[in-house]
């Protein structure tokens, strides 16, 4: 079965679950940045974990399906349209051969994920599918692309609740540089608010705002950081680390994100405010 892509829309990539474990390499763990509604794409598609989606920004993404498919879009309110007909958020859409299937422009969110019954069965590289923003894995899709879809291996499943909306502050645990900041600072950091900037990407969220004051002015040693991470560079405007981040950071990390709002951040736009609070335990 086949796929043939005829508009792209701003971006198309392949995700998956990621390539962890190339730390040491250098190799960022990539897979896709809304991890709950690519998990939730796979399940209602009938797909085993792990499979290859199609993750989009801002919709725009059309294809025509070459054979009869089934397939489903999750992450945000955009929907599907089958030959121009609307179909319903994160409805299981079965596609009669030929048809043309695009996505529409979400009016909340921002990463959507097509997923189709059998896969997209593209090379991975260093065990994964997925492509980050500094090119490591397959491709990324263009017009005239025709991608071959994997076989059918299970049937769809019971999805897990809707994912949360992007509203509400973001949950953080402290640490494990937060002794590098004023308590002023710290303070300020969980009540202040921010703003995504358009520097903003897979690889982290660039935010505006109060700056954080450090209380240590010496430079740090380069350290491994995870998604989610809050890091905050010299001029004091925290970066909040997203999928693609780089395996190592040299500025302070003043908190982590929990994996629920790491999700969330996903979804945020330019010009999103942004707040923070403490996860409770």
């Amino acid at each position: 079965m086949t796929m043939t892509v005829l508009r792209t829309g701003p971006l198309a990539v392949f995700k998956d679950a990621g390539r962890p474990g190339h730390a040491h390499q250098g190799v960022a763990p990539s897979g896709a940045v809304d991890r709950a509604a690519y998990a939730r794409a796979n399940v209602l598609a009938g797909n085993p974990p792990g499979a290859a989606v199609l993750e989009c920004t801002l919709g725009g993404l059309r294809v025509r399906f070459d054979e009869a498919a089934v397939a489903v879009l999750t992450g945000t309110d955009a929907v599907l349209t089958v030959d121009g007909e609307r179909t319903g958020v994160e409805e299981v859409v079965e596609v009669p051969a030929g048809a043309t299937v695009s996505v529409t422009m979400p009016r909340r969110g921002l990463r959507s994920y097509l997923a189709v019954r059998g896969g997209f069965a593209v090379p991975p590289v260093l065990g994964s599918r997925s492509t980050d923003q500094l090119g490591m894995g397959p491709a990324r899709p263009a017009p005239g692309d025709v991608l071959r879809i994997g076989p059918v291996s299970g049937k769809p499943g019971d999805a897990p609740a809707l994912a949360p909306t992007v509203d509400g502050p973001l949950e953080v645990d402290l640490g494990p540089r937060d002794d590098w900041f004023t308590a002023e600072a710290i303070e300020t950091f969980l009540r202040a608010e921010y703003t995504v900037t358009p520097a903003s990407n897979s690889v982290g969220l660039r935010l505006d705002g109060p700056p954080l004051t450090r209380a240590r002015t010496t430079e740090l040693p380069s350290e491994g950081v995870v998604r989610g991470s809050v890091q905050v560079p010299p001029d004091g405007l925290p970066i909040v680390f997203q999928a693609d981040h780089p395996v190592t950071g040299g500025y302070p990390v003043i908190a982590v994100l929990t994996p629920e709002s790491a999700d969330r951040a996903a979804q945020l736009r330019p010009g999103a405010t942004v707040r923070f609070t403490l996860a409770p335990h």
